[in-house]
C-alpha cells in the first residue's frame, strides 16, 4: 500500500520571481516546504543563473501545467558578443574568441533568420535525453555527440539595447521549447563574431508576469504562515489559453468519475480541447463532441 503523503492539501499557482544561483527544483521544493503542500511542481525550467517567472504549481493545478509550458513566453537577454563558451553562457569555458563587432544594422538584419517557425539545436549543457542519458551528463564527461534540430515558434525578436560593442540586449517571444542559449549562439554565428548568454530573465510566462511574483525573501518571511496562501492564484489561470464550456450541476459528478456530460457551450467547435466549470470552478478538461465533454482531466476538490 502506497503512503500517503504529508502536507496540505492546497492547489493552485504560486508565481515565484527566480533569482540567480538557485535550481528551479529547488525552487519548488521550497516553495512546498514553505507552503506545507502535499504536491508542487513548475511549468518550464530555468537555468541556475536565468532569473524571473517560474510559475509552481501546488495540487490539482499540475495538471494543468502542460497548458503553461505549451503557451507563449518572453525573454530579455545580454548576449556578449566576440566569444563563444561550452556552455553558451557566461558560466561555461571560452572556446571561441573574434574582435569582430557587427553593427546595430548587421544585428537587426540578421535576427530575421530567428523569426518564425525556425530549426534550434539545443545547448550541449542541456537537459535533453540521449539514449537515456541528459545530454549535460554527456557534456561534463567530455563526450562527443550531437543533438538534433528542434521546431521552435518564435512570434518575435528585437534588438532592445546596445549599451556597448561587446554586448547587445535582446527581447524575445516564443514557444515551448525555446533555448535562448541557443539563439545567442547562432546568432553569434550568423553574425561571424561568436556570442552567449551574458543574463537572461523571463519576463512572463503565459498568463504569469514576473512584476506579480513573490521573492525567495518573502517566501522565507512567510514561510509556514497562512500568510502565503494569499499570493495563491486559482488553478484555473492555467487554463486561460483554452475555451471554457460550463457545466450543469448534474454533470459534475459525471465528470469526475471520468464519463462524458452535457455541457453548455457558446463558441467551441466540435473536437476541440475545451475545459468545464461550475460556479467558476474548473470540473474537467477535455473534448468537446456534440453537447458534451469528454473528460481527459478531472479536477477534485480539496478535502474539507
Amino acid at each position: 500500500m502506497a503512503r500517503k503523503r504529508k502536507g496540505r492539501d492546497i492547489s493552485g499557482w504560486l508565481v515565484v520571481d527566480k533569482p540567480a544561483g538557485i535550481t528551479s527544483t529547488s525552487v519548488v521544493n521550497k516553495v512546498r516546504w514553505a507552503l506545507d503542500a502535499k504536491k508542487a511542481g513548475h511549468a518550464g525550467t530555468l537555468d541556475p543563473e536565468a532569473t524571473g517567472v517560474l510559475a509552481v504549481a501546488l495540487g490539482e493545478a499540475t495538471k494543468t501545467v502542460p497548458y503553461i509550458t505549451d503557451a507563449l513566453k518572453a525573454y530579455t537577454f545580454t548576449v556578449n558578443l566576440g566569444a563563444a563558451t561550452n556552455t553558451d553562457d557566461a558560466e561555461g569555458e571560452v572556446i571561441a574568441q573574434s574582435d569582430l563587432r557587427p553593427s546595430d544594422e548587421d544585428i537587426k538584419a540578421a535576427l530575421g533568420q530567428f523569426i518564425g517557425d525556425i530549426q534550434q539545436v539545443p545547448p550541449a549543457f542541456s537537459a535533453v535525453k540521449i539514449d537515456g542519458q541528459r545530454a549535460y551528463k554527456k557534456a561534463r564527461d567530455g563526450e562527443e555527440f550531437e543533438l538534433a534540430a528542434r521546431p521552435l515558434w518564435v512570434e518575435e525578436l528585437l534588438l532592445v539595447d546596445r549599451p556597448d560593442p561587446d554586448h547587445v540586449v535582446l527581447e524575445m517571444t516564443c514557444g515551448k521549447g525555446g533555448y535562448v542559449r541557443s539563439i545567442a549562439r547562432d546568432l553569434g554565428a550568423a553574425l561571424g563574431c561568436y556570442g552567449h548568454v551574458q543574463t537572461l530573465r523571463r519576463v512572463w510566462s503565459g498568463p504569469f508576469d514576473a512584476s506579480d511574483g513573490i521573492t525567495l525573501d518573502m517566501l522565507d518571511t512567510h514561510a509556514k504562515t497562512t500568510e502565503l496562501d494569499q499570493y495563491i492564484r486559482p488553478l484555473e489561470q492555467g487554463l486561460e489559453d483554452l475555451p471554457q464550456v460550463m457545466c450543469p450541476a448534474e454533470s459534475i459528478v459525471r465528470l469526475r468519475n471520468g464519463n462524458p456530460a452535457l455541457v453548455i457551450a457558446t463558441d467551441v467547435d466540435y473536437g476541440e480541447e475545451c475545459w468545464a466549470s461550475h460556479n467558476g470552478q474548473a470540473i474537467a478538461v477535455g473534448t468537446y463532441k456534440s453537447g458534451e465533454i469528454h473528460p481527459t482531466r478531472v479536477f477534485v476538490p480539496p478535502s474539507s
